[in-house]
Parts: structure tokens; sequence; C-alpha cells
């Protein structure tokens, strides 16, 4: 499984960015695909997760509301549609995927084993 994540960028803060996640490789429908976040200094943390079969979300409490996160089957992508971009929004985002992960598991990175290269989102105050 490869992952490819783009559209990461510089943009003011109150705008939006669409993060994608093109996989390849096999196929994907017992799999969990999750975006993550790192900033600087600072631990990686979730942000959100689907399930490739289901669609099956959910969402850190941080961007529960201005973030959605969705799939586009026949393009094997996850998109990370990112609202009302806050400056502590800033980190490199990257996507992730794990076969037959256990859904009460999705938000720990360490369960996933297959990773993209990350993209960067810088948030202007």
């Amino acid at each position: 499984v490869q992952l490819q994540a783009s559209g990461g960028g510089l943009v003011q803060a109150g705008g939006s960015l669409r993060l994608s996640c093109a996989a390849s490789g096999r196929t994907f429908s017992n799999y969990v695909m999750g975006w993550f976040r790192q900033a600087p200094g600072k631990e990686r943390e979730f942000v959100a997760a689907i399930r490739w079969s289901g669609g099956n979300t959910v969402y850190a409490d941080s961007v529960k509301g201005r973030f959605t996160i969705s799939k586009e089957v026949a393009k094997k992508t996850v998109y990370l549609q990112m609202n009302s971009l806050k400056p502590e929004d800033t980190a490199v985002y990257y996507c992730a995927a794990r076969s037959g992960l256990i859904w009460m598991l999705v938000s720990r990175h360490d369960e996933y084993n297959h990773w993209g290269q990350g993209t960067l989102v810088t948030v202007s105050s």
C-alpha cells in the first residue's frame, strides 16, 4: 500500500484547504483511513478517520464541525476538507491506513502501518 498526500499550503485564518490522500497497491474494502497531524515540537495527533467500507467517520474534538473526511472509491482517494482554519491547525498532515483496524483504536497513530509522506499546512493569523 502506498499513500500520497497533497493539498497543503499557506492560508489565512478563517480560510479553507482540501487535503487529498491517493492510495494505491491493493483493494481497500476492509481498511480504515486516517488523518493525523504533527506541529513542531509536539506529538503526532489524531485528526479524523473513515472506514473505507461503510463510511463511518470520527473526528478529534479540536476539529469537529470544521473538518470533514470523505472518500472517493473510484479514485481510491480520501479527502480532508478543512474549513474555518485556525493558526493552531498549522502542522504537517499525514494520511495513514490500516487493514482491519478495530474502530475503537482508530485515533491511535501506532495502530497504523501505512503512512503517506505528509503535507504542510500553515495558517497565518
